[in-house]
């Protein structure tokens, strides 16, 4: 799996070296940054502009990447142990799930769980969660109506956010709980709604139809921790 740019180049170097397999650079760099990376005992390459840029695949990585080894997924055996949970119900924007990932794991989430979809690009959530995603048991699930059904058997209270919900500041939230965030076009499916616990929301101040999900999310898990 390669890496790339800046600021997750560093933040793996790091915190997680144990995962790096070669370090490219495709830039020179000050002497004391490049006794700390030679410090890994990691194979450097130098790369020249137009290989870096194809390992990015046109990407923007400036002037560092990383081959990492290959990360796999939580099980959900494993999250099951959790108690606070965070389901992804068809959210495909990569961008918009590095930042969730990003908030959840700063402000309490134990586990992730992306459904609803066939497989994501962990590579890309990777970069776009600026390595958070290391941090944070990621799990994927692709039916979501099972999903809902197995952690309610597993002892959890189960809040979907909609627009018809209650206003998250209103609700006395359970130790053990999960909550469901649907795509920003789609929402959660109605047959999943129905079968959740409670709805919940984010309470406009003013007039507008919704938040960005990443947004949202924030908001209600801060909420609910």
């Amino acid at each position: 799996m390669t890496v790339y740019g800046k600021q997750i180049f560093f933040y793996i170097t790091q915190n997680y070296p144990e995962l790096i397999e070669e370090v490219y650079l495709a830039k020179d760099v000050e002497k004391n940054i490049f006794s700390k990376i030679a410090r890994l005992d990691k194979k450097i390459i130098k790369l020249d502009a137009k290989k870096a840029q194809a390992m990015a695949r046109g990407g923007n990585h400036q002037g560092f990447l990383l081959k990492i080894k290959k990360i796999e997924l939580s099980s959900i055996k494993e999250l099951k142990r959790s108690d606070f949970l965070l389901v992804l119900v068809g959210i495909t924007d990569v961008g918009n799930i590095g930042a969730i990932v990003r908030s959840a794991y700063a402000l309490g989430v134990d586990g992730i769980i992306i459904s609803g979809i066939k497989s994501f690009s962990f590579e890309g959530v990777l970069r776009t969660s600026s390595g958070a995603a290391l941090d944070i048991p990621i799990s994927l699930f692709k039916d979501t109506l099972t999903l809902v059904n197995e952690l309610k058997q597993s002892g959890f209270a189960t809040y979907a956010a909609d627009m018809s919900g209650k206003d998250v500041r209103d609700i006395s939230f359970k130790a053990k709980k999960v909550l469901f965030m649907g795509s920003e076009g789609e929402g959660i499916p109605n047959k999943i709604l129905k079968v959740c616990d409670n709805k919940i929301k984010v309470e406009m101040q003013r007039e507008f139809d919704s938040l960005n999900v990443s947004v949202a999310t924030a908001i209600l898990c801060d909420r609910m921790r």
